[in-house]
């Protein structure tokens, strides 16, 4: 069933448990860093009890996203998940006992605006193209050969530059991350769950969940949350919009003018992104 209504209640609740489980898992991995200064071993988290609570509500909150996913589109729930970035500066900013400035509410405001711009005016529609088996080869190998060049970078680069590229990186596989839980959604919807279970997109979910949390304790460990959250909050919708759009024929209900809306609108969002953590830095 087709509701981007209960798809946008879904993603919202999923927002909220992602900055939650955010601001923790970013604590435990900072905790004894300075701000220039680099964690080492951002895998030894592993061993911390906390690390696996915040876990189990990022855990939730991929629940939720793929509940959204099962009721409507990519182009409804990513932007959507957008959110999270300016409720986890929020959450932060009060973990941290630091109030929002006046240029971190007005971003947030603007983010908030064009994202109900894009799902309540654009009317976005599922997709219904079949994809072909050497598109998801060509689709899948082009994400292992960026995200290993983003390692070879990040290497040997200071801590902020490796919080950024790691960033991108980790919203990069967030990004097919959503397109295969799409994809598993809808089989699980048209086909039940043991044709879910046997398709290879599900397991492409897990392994996509994996690496992003690995990649995502590298971020968190190189620096400051304003420096690699916002990359990923901008990478993930980019990708995953431009995977449904092209690969799964998403599409916006609007004509030509409305078209234009929409890109406006997107690119406000990501805009918005930018400078609501440029102002949370200052």
């Amino acid at each position: 069933m087709h509701s981007n209504l209960l798809a946008s209640a879904f993603a919202l609740i999923s927002a909220v448990l992602i900055a939650v489980g955010t601001v923790w898992r970013h604590r435990i991995l900072r905790a004894g860093q300075s701000r220039s200064e680099a964690n080492t071993a951002p895998l030894k988290s592993l061993s911390n009890l906390n690390w696996w609570l915040s876990m189990g509500i990022a855990f939730v909150a991929y629940v939720f996203q793929a509940a959204a996913l099962a009721f409507g589109s990519l182009l409804v729930v990513q932007p959507i998940l957008v959110l999270s970035l300016m409720l986890t500066l929020l959450l932060s900013s009060r973990v941290e006992r630091m109030p929002m400035s006046r240029a971190e509410g007005l971003w947030a405001v603007v983010l908030t605006a064009s994202v109900a711009v894009v799902v309540v005016v654009g009317h976005p529609l599922p997709g219904t193209r079949e994809v072909a088996a050497r598109e998801w080869v060509a689709v899948i190998v082009l994400g292992i050969l960026v995200t290993a060049g983003a390692f070879a970078f990040a290497s040997r680069r200071p801590a902020a530059t490796k919080a950024l590229t790691y960033g991108l990186t980790c919203g990069a596989i967030y990004g097919y991350l959503a397109v295969f839980a799409k994809v598993a959604m809808d089989v699980l919807t048209h086909r039940g769950w043991l044709a879910m279970l046997a398709s290879w997109q599900f397991w492409a979910v897990i392994a996509t969940a994996v690496a992003g949390i690995v990649v995502q304790q590298y971020a968190f460990g190189a620096g400051d949350l304003a420096t690699s959250l916002p990359a990923n909050k901008v990478a993930e919708p980019m990708v995953a919009l431009a995977l449904g759009y092209t690969l799964l024929g998403e599409e916006f209900d609007v004509g030509g003018w409305g078209l234009a809306l929409m890109g406006a609108s997107i690119s406000i969002m990501l805009l918005s992104a930018v400078k609501l953590t440029r102002a949370s830095l200052r």
